[in-house]
């Protein structure tokens, strides 16, 4: 039915009534509660037998339905792909036949076209100018020779789709602007700000309400706030950090410590619905490049007034926890603040002076306030492992620009005490913060961490015991299980790869309004609460606890049940959308980094094993390449071993996850972020036949 259908169904009258009905239909197709079609009739999608969801495409040409209510994934073959586009919300019908066993889906409405713009690659061949899509699908877009707005072959544009394809026509778009060229750094952030559609301005509104904020505390916004002006708080934070979100205290208080997480009160600034809160909201989180960041907030708030900076006032919400010597938070209270770092310390600087005493005169005199900082961290730390949190230490790396927006060197990352320190630190305010608004049965977004699908944890389980590591079936439910194989996988030579297959095991992290536990962290309570400068959770925990300590009731906070389960899966979404764009940006870097080794001998570890050939990190720089299955010899290699090692039929030679090998750079694509690697000549044999890698421990 449509409006004008249902609204005389229901008897409604009148302009006001119409549109009430209007926005009541619309947030329940937000919702997934009802599907409008391109009629722009309300269907029950029960009665439709549909599933409905956002395309996932390949660029081999099929792709997938991810369903909107979170189940397995649809398969949709190349003949329902000619007319959909990677971010197209679908309605499908759903049959057998599917790739790899998969259901696979029909498509009886599109729903919503999920871009209009698309950036590529702008080619001329033959008098004909197109744009191959970067990244997702690889998808041609004809483009009139009128239309190309001085493009040139082979730069970097961005297109708006002036017609999308169906099953008898190619897309075709216009180009809007010249990007450049993918050598420049630059150009790839670009790039991938676009192909996410991140939003990187600020709406006018928003920049004047952030002007209006001013670049100081103003005293009356320091009314009925404790002062903790005289406690020397510092922040803790990364050398190329720029935005300050907490600050921590501690000291001996009864039978442990007293222990003190300020978070940068970003509420109090940021109103729901006002203009910045809209615009935060349409970002849901900070996005973080090698060469700049696309805040959640205006820089005057998220580098300014909001953020921590030592010897100013700044209004902030902390969390106060007496913590005993095991490391148990016993009493806790959230209260609003006026803080002044005493300094802005770094997580290099900190750990030094812990290891060996040294450190600038300011951090010396500091450094009674860091040493109970340590204990409780001790404290903690202990707890945790009691719990049996997953102890899983990924290897990172960092891409240092040149001026020139070229790569640099890359370098990795490494953690010390002090990040943990202030990582167990902020845990226990959030466990503090999902404990406190369930207590006042406040909506609001917790951070919920399910356990491994059983699919994956099968995989994962003869994965590991056919390297002689056994992972009982409580490890799905319980991780201190599945940290006695991690404890087993550190001792390895291969121990960065098989935490990442761990890691890969999980499910995905989300933002929900039902406290399900953080299976990861084996924590029963958890939300976010010590990032609301650029996590949009985070300032909903915030609004939560301060309408709880306004003393108003739970009926007059302004979110419901139904606008918290939207604001979960939009927060979530938008995490994934800033994790891929990242990791888009971060691949073609590494691979633009590269081009100047192709001919290099380099060595290796194997990361990945397939039919088509071998997986591999090149050590030194941190690149994954593909050594092509054709390349390992005249020889017919098989997957042995449940898929952990190949094998040649006749040679029995034999490559497996985690060897050490040596390979040649052969060829490199930035744009599609392919490095393609070969065995070097001087490559010692690895394995051969009947010997296996000996599981240590």
């Amino acid at each position: 039915m449509d409006l004008d259908e249902l609204a005389e169904a229901c008897g409604l009258k009148g302009a006001r009534q119409r549109a009430a009905l209007r926005r009541r239909l619309q947030r329940m197709a937000a919702a997934g509660q009802l599907l409008i079609n391109r009629r722009g009739e309300y269907c029950l999608l029960q009665k439709l037998d549909v599933v409905v969801g956002r395309v996932s495409a390949h660029p081999d040409g099929y792709g997938f339905l991810i369903p909107d209510d979170g189940g397995e994934d649809i398969y949709l073959p190349y003949q329902e792909m000619r007319s959909l586009l990677d971010g197209d919300r679908v309605a499908v019908r759903v049959g057998a036949g599917g790739r790899g066993g998969r259901r696979a889906g029909t498509v009886v409405e599109i729903l919503e076209r999920g871009r209009t713009t698309v950036v590529g690659r702008y080619q001329r061949h033959h008098g004909v100018g197109y744009v191959i899509e970067a990244g997702r699908s690889s998808r041609r877009f004809l483009v009139p020779d009128h239309q190309r707005n001085g493009a040139r072959h082979g730069e970097i544009v961005k297109l708006e789709i002036t017609e999308y394809p169906d099953a008898r026509h190619e897309a075709q778009g216009k180009v809007l602007r010249v990007l450049g060229d993918t050598a420049d750094g630059g150009v790839i952030t670009d790039m991938a700000i676009e192909q996410y559609a991140l939003p990187a301005s600020f709406s006018a509104a928003a920049m004047r309400a952030a002007a209006d904020c001013g670049e100081r505390v103003r005293p009356r916004d320091k009314a009925g706030r404790e002062d903790l002006r005289r406690l020397p708080l510092v922040t803790i934070d990364g050398e190329d950090a720029r935005d300050f979100d907490d600050a921590v205290f501690a000291e001996p208080s009864g039978e442990g410590w007293r222990l003190l997480v300020a978070i940068a009160d970003v509420s109090h600034y940021v109103r729901p619905g006002s203009p910045l809160d809209r615009d935060a909201s349409q970002r849901g989180t900070s996005v973080y490049f090698a060469d700049r960041v696309v805040p959640m907030l205006p820089e005057s708030l998220s580098n300014g007034l909001c953020s921590l900076n030592p010897g100013v006032d700044r209004l902030s919400m902390v969390c106060e926890m007496q913590v005993n010597r095991r490391g148990e938070v016993g009493k806790a209270r959230f209260y609003r603040a006026v803080i002044r770092s005493a300094a802005r310390l770094t997580y290099t600087e900190v750990d030094r002076l812990q290891r060996t005493g040294k450190g600038r005169a300011a951090l010396r005199r500091l450094r009674p306030q860091i040493q109970h900082l340590y204990q409780v961290y001790r404290a903690l730390a202990a707890a945790r492992r009691r719990r049996g949190a997953l102890d899983l230490e990924l290897p990172e790396v960092r891409i240092e620009l040149g001026a020139d927006g070229h790569v640099d060197r890359i370098v990795p990352r490494h953690r010390n005490d002090a990040h943990r320190l202030i990582e167990e630190c902020m845990i226990a305010a959030n466990v503090q913060a999902a404990k406190f608004l369930r207590r006042s049965r406040l909506p609001t977004l917790y951070r919920v961490h399910p356990g491994p699908g059983e699919e994956k944890f099968e995989e994962l389980r003869l994965m590991l015991q056919e390297l002689g590591i056994k992972v009982p079936e409580q490890a799905r439910a319980e991780p201190r299980y599945l940290n006695r194989a991690l404890r087993q996988i550190a001792e390895r030579p291969d121990a960065a790869q098989l935490s990442m297959a761990v890691l890969r095991s999980l499910s995905p992290a989300v933002y929900q309004p039902d406290p399900a536990g953080h299976f990861g962290l084996a924590l029963k309570d958890y939300a976010h609460f010590t990032s609301p400068i650029r996590r949009y959770p985070d300032l909903i925990v915030h609004r939560g606890i301060a309408h709880r300590l306004a003393g108003r009731r739970p009926g007059e906070f302004p979110y419901d049940r139904p606008a918290m389960e939207l604001a979960g899966r939009r927060c979530s979404e938008q995490e994934r959308r800033a994790d891929e764009a990242t990791r888009y940006v971060e691949a073609r870097l590494k691979a633009a980094y590269l081009q100047d080794h192709v001919g290099d001998v380099l060595p290796g570890t194997i990361t990945g094993v397939t039919h088509f050939g071998l997986f591999v990190t090149l050590d030194e720089l941190y690149v994954d390449g593909l050594i092509h299955v054709s390349s390992l010899g005249h020889d017919y290699f098989h997957l042995t071993h449940s898929g952990l090692r190949l094998t040649g039929e006749r040679s029995g030679i034999s490559y497996g996850l985690g060897d050490n090998l040596l390979a040649r750079v052969l060829r490199v694509d930035p744009d599609e972020a392919k490095v393609d690697l070969a065995l070097a000549e001087e490559q010692a044999r690895p394995a051969r036949r009947g010997r296996r890698r000996r599981a240590h421990g």
